[in-house]
């Protein structure tokens, strides 16, 4: 019995030691680089804002570096803003990709130099992760399920054989082939046709030139999904100047405030939230917990929710 007793006192205090280890503060306060891909879009300037409020809250805690790209296709300057914090010698890099694989081998370096990288937004290309030998969780939201939820609205609206088009994000942005596939899911389950699938990378203006080409190339389209609410404001558009409101559906992803608004007018079906002000926050937090724990945790699933109207 003594012995027994003498065993379970060495577990606890194991144990214990354990814990503190774990939670135990660096000497010197972190320092956390965020990059984030186009700070011109609302989406990721809601990021950032929540990061910043976080950091504002926790200040004792660690130090905050906030970066972005203007263009969010200019995946050169992302790659130079890494380069930036590996030379400044952070500690952790919490990043949003602009490309899931050009990124992979400058994230690599500053892995090699002892930062801990953690992905969040769009998911690094896993096939180039193992290519360069990077492990770095992925904390972020499931944009295939997001988006067949959205496709789903659509689709009870629809009767098989209608035809339908989807505006794709960026190509090689893991997230926007997700989404993609997510809109096909809901239409192939609905026995809805996709006519065409185009990148209008992201942006506003190429998906409104893309998505009035796409409405005279098929006059009896039915909807248009686009990858992102940005996208999703050109299509509404063009579905205007076509004078077919109404008559096209028209849904995005990211639940920005002006899709919030086109939802209230009705110009806009549905939307998805990724919780785009708590997103950066969830990868900062991983991050401070594999610097004291030492530890490279496992990707971690964010909520998405679907929306269809503002509750005001």
């Amino acid at each position: 019995m003594i012995l027994r007793r003498i065993v379970i006192f060495l577990v606890i205090c194991i144990s214990v030691v354990g814990i503190a280890s774990c939670g135990k503060k660096q000497a010197e306060k972190p320092r956390i680089a965020l990059i984030m891909k186009s700070l011109a879009n609302e989406f990721f300037k809601t990021m950032a804002e929540g990061a910043e409020k976080h950091h504002k809250e926790h200040a004792s805690e660690y130090e905050l570096i906030v970066n972005g790209i203007k263009d969010e296709l200019d995946v050169n300057k992302q790659v130079e803003l890494v380069e930036q914090m590996i030379a400044q010698g952070v500690d952790a890099i919490v990043i949003a990709p602009a490309d899931s694989k050009a990124l992979v081998s400058v994230c690599k370096r500053a892995a090699d130099a002892g930062i801990v990288v953690v992905n969040i937004d769009n998911r690094f290309d896993s096939s180039a992760l193992k290519e360069a030998g990077l492990k770095a969780p992925f904390v972020g939201p499931d944009n295939r399920k997001g988006a067949r939820a959205v496709g789903e609205v659509v689709a009870k609206l629809l009767k098989p054989g209608d035809k339908v088009a989807i505006l794709e994000g960026a190509p090689n942005a893991y997230n926007g082939e997700q989404r993609k596939l997510g809109f096909q899911d809901a239409m192939k389950a609905a026995g809805i046709r996709v006519v065409t699938s185009q990148t209008a990378y992201w942006e506003t203006d190429k998906a409104n030139a893309l998505a009035r080409s796409i409405i005279t190339a098929h006059p009896d389209i039915k909807a248009l999904l686009c990858g992102n609410d940005s996208m999703a404001i050109g299509a509404v558009k063009a579905v205007e100047e076509a004078g077919k409101s109404g008559k096209i559906l028209v849904v995005g992803y990211d639940n920005i405030s002006a899709a919030q608004e086109l939802l209230k007018e009705g110009k806009l079906l549905a939307t998805a939230d990724q919780h785009a002000d708590q997103l950066a926050v969830y990868g900062i937090e991983y991050a401070l917990e594999m610097l004291r724990c030492k530890t490279a945790p496992k990707d971690k699933e964010t909520p998405v929710d679907l929306i269809t109207k503002v509750e005001n």
